[in-house]
């Protein structure tokens, strides 16, 4: 509980450092060493993640979800649904990948074609994986945790995070100037995350720009580092680290 506590002291700190000073004097803020910017960021975009998973693996373990029972597991979903501001949807899958979200109930879609969805129903957890929502068409990043019971997975908990609601989020607690660019990719180069929505799930390295693709091996070979590349013809610079929580290259670009 401590750890979490100082954990999010440090982040209210970082926001209240990028924000104040962006707020106060954008040009203030650039002279800023940018990593300050770029933790904020990222920490509050894992916030998000961590929250989420936490709220997943406590009701996975819930006898509730180890029923199986949708009519006993959505209730308490819904409740978690409620306290996640960011999500497209809330979901209880079955093995055989039909599921029920807290919005529909049973949907007439399947989960079995999802390329996370294997790892799910052999115990694994998943956490940012980019899909298109099948219930809300959403582009979405997937948190979820498995529901076992004596030794078999019986099921699945999952929020899809709507990209452009957490953008929003990040505007909101941060305030870039709008000379910064934030964005992130996934482990595959895929644009996860970014302030300009028309970019989303992108692949930055296909957006024709021979040194941005330079750029992108770099970003995703190194923890953490700057490049420099031609976009929408400017040059541009970009800060990036590498988040272990999700896996994703968090970046700000100027």
């Amino acid at each position: 509980m401590f750890a979490r506590l100082a954990g999010l002291l440090s982040l209210a700190a970082l926001l209240s450092i990028a924000s104040n000073a962006f707020a106060a004097d954008p040009q203030a803020g650039l002279a800023l060493d940018p990593r300050v910017g770029l933790n904020a960021y990222a920490a509050l975009v894992e916030q998000e993640f961590e929250h989420a998973r936490t709220g997943l693996r406590a009701l996975a373990a819930s006898e509730n979800a180890v029923s199986a029972d949708w009519e006993r597991i959505k209730r308490p979903l819904a409740i978690f649904a409620k306290d996640t501001s960011i999500a497209a949807a809330v979901w209880f899958a079955r093995p055989d990948g039909s599921y029920f979200t807290v919005e529909s109930g049973l949907t007439d879609q399947d989960l079995k074609n999802r390329a996370y969805f294997p790892a799910l129903m052999a115990g694994r957890e998943v956490a940012g994986d980019l899909v298109v929502s099948k219930s809300t068409g959403k582009r979405s990043a997937i948190i979820a945790v498995p529901v076992q019971t004596g030794g078999r997975v019986i099921g699945a908990l999952g929020v899809s995070m709507a990209m452009e609601k957490l953008a929003g989020l990040v505007e909101d607690k941060i305030g870039f100037p709008d000379q910064i660019m934030f964005y992130a990719l996934d482990g595959h180069g895929q644009i996860a995350l970014h302030r300009e929505s028309t970019l989303l799930f992108e692949f930055a390295a296909q957006l024709g720009s021979p040194t941005l693709a330079e750029a992108v091996k770099e970003m995703l070979a190194k923890p953490q580092g700057a490049v420099h590349y031609e976009f929408q013809g400017a040059q541009r610079t970009a800060i990036f680290k590498r988040s272990e929580a999700t896996g994703w290259v968090f970046a700000l670009r100027w």
